[in-house]
């Protein structure tokens, strides 16, 4: 998709799952209807920026991608052609405002239970989300052709499984909605932390998680996890103007200037979760959101309530069992008392978690304990290990600085 005017691109972004689920519906091949969609949103951001934007741009949309897709069928005098010109022939001006909406249906395909983490990521910001795969390819750092093959690995998966254009049933539906919104979160973490490269995050990235966790929250405004998620996704977003310098190297939460969070995001994720939390069943994302709320109302990091974080790190710990989630419990509670007491829970962790992480929060705790080798050994650990650069340098930076003050 060439570059187009912010208007353009977002209606062209809200419209994409609309089209495809109408397109992919009426024909039966939700692979075809993906790529004919993708080439009508090209064609769109073409076109629209300098002719204008057309009186009912959902129509002109499905009509060119059902026309590109019988173009793909040509060869083949199948019931699926007339189907498709069944599509374009209801893609009027006049077409009934009431019309079905399967953007929902579009998002719990892409974030099948047979596809892989980082596969239904790649295919739910092409077919969800609207952006093109040389976009996508950016975002993760990739050759273009690798995320090709990957979004066209995803849809052949999801073929070959045999799932139709439609909704979960009853019995399959919360744990697909629970992949859906775990595939949300992930695409939100890498755009918040990115996993390589050289910038702490990709804004761009995160933005689309939280658009698409609107997406689901409105889809859904009764789902206490789906509220919860946003909520998160909010709460945590709203400190990225405070979290790096101007050179774009990290800074610590405790050193943030709190004045420059977003405290629109910080009040509509409070909002949010307050109105999850009202609703019954608590969640993990409700009480990830309830940390970083506590964060986000502390004035100071002076003010923080350790007590309370670590408490709910600790019903969260039993909730989910995740190791990381001991990591954050153990900073929280050395916050609280005893440094000591932080390394103790964090002791029988090696192995269990991936990359640098428990080596930089053992360090973080041996600093708070007063004992400087220990956590200039493991800050050069934890770098070794970083595969984002500017937490590497962070990390060596911190090293250096202990070893100066030695």
């Amino acid at each position: 998709m060439t570059a187009s005017p912010p208007a353009v691109e977002d209606l062209l972004r809200d419209l994409a799952p609309q089209v495809l689920g109408a397109l992919a519906r009426q024909s039966g091949d939700f692979d075809a209807a993906e790529d004919a969609v993708q080439e009508a949103l090209i064609a769109a951001a073409d076109h629209w920026p300098g002719e204008g934007v057309p009186d009912n741009p959902r129509a002109w949309l499905l009509r060119t991608a059902a026309r590109r897709l019988i173009d793909q069928h040509r060869s083949d005098e199948a019931r699926a052609n007339r189907e498709v010109q069944t599509a374009v022939d209801q893609a009027t001006p006049a077409a009934p405002a009431n019309e079905t909406d399967d953007t929902l249906t579009v998002l719990f395909l892409c974030c099948h239970p047979s596809l892989t983490p980082a596969s239904a990521i790649a295919l739910t910001l092409r077919a969800v989300g609207g952006l093109t795969t040389r976009q996508i390819a950016h975002a993760f750092l990739v050759p273009e052709p690798t995320m090709a093959q990957r979004i066209s690995r995803a849809k052949a998966t999801i073929k070959a499984s045999g799932a139709g254009f439609s909704m979960p049933g009853p019995d399959a539906y919360p744990a697909t909605l629970r992949n859906v919104l775990h595939v949300v979160y992930l695409m939100f973490n890498e755009g918040y932390v990115s996993s390589d490269g050289d910038d702490l995050g990709r804004p761009d990235l995160a933005d689309e998680a939280i658009r698409i966790g609107r997406l689901v929250h409105a889809e859904l405004p009764d789902d206490s996890e789906a509220s919860g998620l946003l909520a998160l996704m909010l709460l945590l977003d709203a400190r990225r103007p405070g979290r790096t310098t101007s050179g774009g190297e990290p800074i610590p939460l405790a050193e943030q200037d709190r004045s420059r969070w977003d405290r629109a995001k910080i009040a509509e994720g409070i909002a949010l979760l307050d109105g999850a939390i009202g609703r019954g069943r608590i969640g993990e994302y409700q009480l990830q959101a309830a940390i970083a709320a506590l964060h986000d109302r502390a004035p100071t990091a002076g003010d923080t309530d350790w007590p309370q974080i670590a408490a709910l790190y600790e019903l969260l710990e039993r909730m989910t069992g995740s190791p990381v989630v001991r990591l954050n419990r153990a900073v929280a509670v050395a916050m609280d008392g005893d440094p000591a007491d932080g390394l103790a829970l964090i002791e029988g962790l090696d192995g269990s978690v991936a990359g640098h992480r428990l080596d930089a929060v053992r360090a973080h705790l041996l600093e708070l304990a007063g004992d400087t080798e220990a956590a200039i050994r493991h800050y050069r650990a934890a770098a070794r290990l970083a595969t984002n650069l500017a937490e590497q340098r962070h990390l060596s930076m911190r090293a250096a600085r202990l070893r100066a003050q030695a």
